[in-house]
């Protein structure tokens, strides 16, 4: 058929994209991706902080918090504490570097890992980009963590949770067939979120719209990375 194609029109289908070629086409998407979801989370930051500071909507996003510290016992604390540490720093890093090695010697490729490391980076560089133009206080409470200089707004924790163990479940519901690994994947991508919104709901760190704001910019970066670079066959 290509030579058909070739003697009828006189001259040859055009070659596909070189490696570097769709690299950049990526990248640029992937670049495009990212400001729109910054700008997104900047102007919801910003009305929270300035059109509508002062309203019953913050007041009621303040009660939330003090209704938690209000039935805080001994044993939630040190629950939350872990369901906080699932989504630490330390521990994402930590987890995301154990599953892009992991994935590389499973699979045999690097595309999934890349888009594991890709999608977590990512979200750091939202979420500081983010922070750089909201300064929103924490709320008004007492706090069971050291409040970060970072702004409340999005919680990074849950949008680091969204991204990690979302990606992961991604990966598996995209490399396996094996149903009740995927079954596990996903309740692993729903549970754990939760639990760390939970978990910084309950610690005082955060507004219920921070977290809200978490986790629309983990579902959104992680939905545009996983459109980008895992679509296509590998």
């Amino acid at each position: 058929m290509t030579a058909t194609r070739i003697a009828t029109t006189g001259r040859a289908a055009p070659a596909p994209p070189s490696i570097a070629g769709r690299a950049r086409l990526a990248a640029v998407r992937l670049i495009s991706a990212a400001v729109l979801v910054w700008a997104l989370l900047a102007g919801l930051g910003y009305l929270l902080t300035r059109q509508v500071e002062h309203t019953a909507f913050v007041r009621w996003d303040l009660s939330v918090d003090r209704w938690f510290v209000g039935r805080r016992t001994r044993s939630w604390n040190t629950v939350t504490q872990v369901g906080s540490y699932l989504a630490e720093t330390v521990t994402v890093i930590t987890v995301g570097v154990i599953v892009c090695f992991a994935l590389r010697v499973i699979l045999g490729r690097w595309r999934e890992s890349v888009f594991v490391a890709i999608a977590l980076i990512g979200e750091v560089t939202i979420f500081g980009c983010t922070t750089l133009v909201i300064s929103r206080a924490r709320p008004d409470v007492a706090h069971l963590d050291p409040a970060p200089p970072t702004s409340s707004f999005p919680s990074g924790h849950t949008a680091a949770a969204v991204t990690l163990y979302g990606g992961i479940a991604i990966v598996i519901w995209v490399a396996s067939r094996q149903v009740w690994l995927r079954a596990l994947a996903v309740v692993l991508a729903v549970v754990v979120p939760i639990a760390v919104g939970f978990s910084r709901l309950y610690r005082g760190m955060h507004f219920p719209t921070d977290v809200l704001g978490g986790v629309l910019l983990g579902v959104l970066w992680l939905s545009a990375t996983a459109f980008v670079l895992l679509r296509d066959p590998p």
